[in-house]
């Protein structure tokens, strides 16, 4: 499964449509500001899932402290029955977080960027991709982080329109990287 960080209106909308391109399964329940559910509640919702692999979103609303996001998050992340093959992280204009080291970006142009980006996608020489519900992976064995700006939007950049480009490369780096074969 891969989890993205963020899950107002216009995320899921981009997540839904990146799932749908990459045929994969979207968990739309997931998403809201901030996440509906609990860790244990979205477990479930992923083992229900008709097939692997499962996009899952979650979101603390802009709150800086370990928010339900986070904890949904972290819950996710150390299931024993979970696999999870990467977070797509998403930056946001939160100035009290921490942040998170990425492993890549995917920048507002769709290139592949060896550090952070900021909210519109573009590229940072910052060591970290600060948002509001990053902080925890720095406490969590994740395989692969991608950072990204915020789904659907980066300035027009990754919208609905042009078919969430951005969004969904971040969610194919973490397949391909994983060895995942859709």
């Amino acid at each position: 499964m891969i989890l993205l960080t963020d899950g107002d209106d216009v995320a899921r909308q981009a997540a839904e449509l990146a799932a749908r391109r990459l045929g994969m399964r979207c968990i739309s329940a997931s998403a809201g500001n901030p996440t509906p559910f609990t860790g244990p509640e979205l477990v479930e919702l992923i083992k229900q899932a008709a097939h692997d692999p499962v996009l899952v979103m979650v979101d603390d609303r802009g709150d800086p402290g370990m928010g339900p996001g986070e904890e949904a998050l972290a819950y996710i992340c150390r299931h024993p029955e979970i696999r999870v093959l990467g977070v797509v992280a998403v930056a946001s204009h939160t100035s009290r977080a921490r942040g998170v080291k990425v492993d890549l970006s995917v920048d507002s142009q769709g290139r592949i960027w060896p550090g952070p980006v900021d909210k519109d996608g573009q590229p940072r020489r910052h060591k970290r991709l600060r948002g509001d519900t990053v902080d925890v992976l720095n406490w969590l064995d994740v395989p692969l982080i991608v950072g990204v700006g915020d789904p659907g939007k980066m300035l027009g950049a990754d919208g609905l329109e042009k078919g969430c480009e951005i969004t969904t490369r971040a969610i194919q780096a973490i397949l391909e990287r994983s060895g995942m074969e859709l």
